[in-house]
């Protein structure tokens, strides 16, 4: 079998609307390592330096594309982490023994977390023998327990912020998320989480129609009215913030939305402990998303295809659009 290493498809744009190579930031959920020993490993598989920030926090500094972070992911521990103990004797024992039951608590449903800097696309292979090294050294992913509703998830540059290739991109998610869906077999505590929850059928059938491609302004409220929350598969959020963000902080109430000229692909589970497993896996099917977003002709023919079986009863009862995807729409 070719090395995996070798099977990370190009995208069809590898430059950013600055002429520079396109960045990809890389997010992994785990467990089966203590925070320490995590980001123990981490640094030393890349050659870094660890800082602590806090107790629940460690900045990894030494990487010519930025600092990677290591963390218990629950902003409230992070932020009574950053905090000094009290020096007073009865509250201090009462603060320290609430933390530490909440951070009992948290370690068998919070997840640590491995995030990258935004790295050039020709580093990816360097995130795939992270996640072997990590694998090997007995990180665990989202299958491990029941209660582990762990991602990967990428945060992909755009090539240009012009609202039709954004549109474009946006439509080929649409069209391709079903196989997207099927591919990712999604774990089931994921699925009842709503982190990843679809888009609303209406709001498909709006972007997908022939004349929708608005200008930015238009593009970013339709999406607010629709999906005011960053749980979706796509998350267009960051991104929005990115370009408006007066106007997304009116339309979405959530403080933790961070401004990104990227998107925020949040499907993926993490099953960093299965042989084989890696970045490549799902990394691969969001390019097919690109590859049908690049081709304009042939992403209207798919669009018109889909609008046409969303709006048939009897086609969405006999047959299958992950199936129709995955036999005519990807790029061949």
């Amino acid at each position: 079998m070719q090395d995996k290493y070798q099977k990370l498809k190009q995208p069809p744009w590898l430059q950013n609307s600055h002429g520079e190579s396109r960045r990809v930031g890389v997010e992994l959920e785990i467990s089966g390592l203590d925070l320490d020993a995590l980001a123990g490993s981490v640094a030393q598989v890349l050659g870094l330096d660890v800082e602590t920030k806090g107790r629940y926090e460690r900045i990894l500094k030494g990487d010519p594309d930025g600092d990677w972070l290591v963390e218990l992911d629950f902003d409230l521990l992070k932020r009574l982490g950053r905090e000094p103990r009290s020096s007073d004797s009865f509250g201090g024992q009462l603060e320290e023994t609430s933390e530490d039951i909440l951070a009992w608590a948290a370690e068998s449903l919070v997840p640590h977390e491995v995030v990258s800097p935004p790295l050039p696309l020709t580093r990816l292979g360097e995130v795939e023998e992270l996640i072997t090294q990590l694998r090997e050294r007995g990180a665990k992913g989202t299958s491990d327990r029941a209660t582990n509703a762990f991602g990967m998830q990428f945060n992909p540059e755009l090539p240009s912020l012009e609202p039709r290739l954004i549109t474009a991109c946006l439509k080929a998610f649409l069209c391709l998320y079903d196989w997207l869906y099927v591919r990712a077999d999604i774990n089931l505590t994921r699925r009842v989480t709503s982190y990843v929850d679809p888009f609303p059928a209406n709001y498909v059938k709006k972007v997908i129609a022939a004349d929708y491609w608005p200008d930015l302004s238009t593009l970013i409220d339709d999406y607010l009215t629709d999906n005011p929350t960053r749980n979706r598969a796509l998350d267009m959020l960051p991104l929005f913030m990115f370009l408006d963000e007066e106007r997304v902080r009116a339309g979405a109430d959530d403080a933790l939305i961070k401004a990104r000229p990227t998107f925020h692909y949040r499907l993926p589970d993490c099953e960093i402990d299965m042989p084989g497993w890696g970045l490549y896996v799902s990394w691969n099917d969001w390019v097919e998303v690109e590859r049908l977003a690049a081709d304009e002709a042939r992403l209207q023919r798919c669009c018109a295809a889909y609008l046409q079986y969303l709006n048939s009863p009897l086609k969405r009862l006999f047959s299958n659009w992950a199936t129709a995807v995955e036999n005519r729409w990807l790029d061949q």
